[in-house]
Formats: structure tokens, sequence, C-alpha cells
């Protein structure tokens, strides 16, 4: 994984090869289902809190994030 991805605060985009992507999409589709789900599993809200990094804790804003950039990355709109 080192050196597929490249972001800096003078880039527009970042590229991360297919492998890498593909990855980062089951990641992000895992974290929407475990913010969705109910019961001891699902993500609780401290850490929900430290996922939002001060803003404003949205479970199913963020769960809606996670599933459409996962779809964006498997090259699924």
């Amino acid at each position: 994984m080192p050196g597929s991805l490249t972001i800096s605060h003078h880039e527009a985009a970042a590229a991360v090869d297919h492998t890498d992507a593909r990855r980062l999409a089951t990641v992000l589709d895992e974290l929407a289902y475990l913010l969705e789900i109910p019961g001891p599993n699902r993500i609780n809200d401290a850490q929900l809190a430290a996922l939002c990094e001060g803003r404003a804790p949205d479970r199913a804003e963020l769960a809606h994030w996670s599933r459409a950039l996962a779809a964006e990355l498997k090259g699924r709109r």
C-alpha cells in the first residue's frame, strides 16, 4: 500500500491504485454497515464523534457518505 496514494495540500485530486481503491471501498461499506446496525457491534456515539472530527455527529449522513464513496471507488455511481 505505501506509495499508492499521494495527497498534498497543493494537489486538486488524489490518486489510488485499483487494488487499494477496492480495499478502501470494502472498508467504507463495512463502516456504513457498522453505523447502521443496531446492537452491541454498532459504532457507538463516542466513536461516531471521533469519526466526525469535531463536526456534529450525524450517523445517517456518515453512513450515506461512506456508501456513496464506496460505490464511486467501485465505479458504480
